[in-house]
């Protein structure tokens, strides 16, 4: 009895593994299916419908300039509407970068599926940004705020160069600001020096807190690659 159990078990968890997987490759397949490899406009290559934040610039020093879009899908079975006809988008958000070429139009370059978090339940929202800088960075800001639970705003910047055929982090902002007492502190880092910087203000005219400002470095490991986590904030 006991051997039939744990192969029951075994088969349940098989089973469910498998249901996860295939259920994975339908919602990939069906992103893929809305993510076009070529086009002019980020209407074209996305379903005008997503909610979308673009910057172009040159990523890769062609002197074209490029694109990149953070989208979010609004797939029916990761949508809430609330009571009062609010509709709560809780689809995860794809990152795509598309190389810019000669006429005009882009050609996908890379996408990833879970670069960013989106917003993950009815209390906390996330807001993106995105700028290509004019020294060839590709900088993604990710701000949240929670409406209940917490007196707390944090917003973070993660700078990413192109070289050696992808994108890696080197350099990072974070911002953590309490709604409550004003006090604003900052940590940014730099990855290819190996050194970061805190800081301390207040963001009320009437604050009693004190800036501050503090060097310190830190161990260098090798650079991570776009993709390979989840930004957060």
């Amino acid at each position: 009895m006991l051997a039939t159990g744990l192969f029951l078990s075994s088969l349940s968890m098989k089973t469910n593994r498998f249901i996860l997987l295939v259920a994975a490759l339908v919602s990939l397949s069906a992103m893929a299916q809305n993510l076009k490899t070529n086009g002019n406009s980020p209407d074209e290559l996305m379903p005008a419908a997503w909610d979308k934040v673009t910057a172009t610039g040159d990523l890769d020093g062609d002197g074209i300039a490029d694109l990149a879009i953070i989208a979010t899908p609004d797939y029916k079975e990761n949508l809430k509407v609330r009571d009062d006809g609010y509709v709560y988008n809780f689809n995860q958000p794809i990152l795509a970068i598309y190389r810019g070429n000669a006429n005009g139009s882009f050609t996908l370059w890379k996408h990833y599926n879970e670069a960013v978090i989106g917003d993950p339940d009815e209390f906390n929202f996330i807001t993106h940004s995105l700028d290509i800088t004019s020294r060839k960075v590709l900088k993604i800001g990710i701000e949240h705020f929670a409406s209940a639970g917490s007196y707390g705003t944090s917003k973070s910047s993660y700078l990413f160069r192109y070289q050696n055929g992808d994108f890696y982090l080197i350099g990072e902002d974070n911002e953590e600001m309490s709604r409550n007492t004003g006090e604003v502190v900052t940590v940014s880092k730099n990855y290819l020096t190996g050194k970061q910087c805190r800081t301390v203000s207040g963001a009320f005219v009437d604050s009693d807190i004190r800036p501050s400002e503090k060097w310190s470095t830190f161990k260098r490991t090798p650079l991570r690659a776009l993709g390979s986590w989840t930004m957060e904030n």
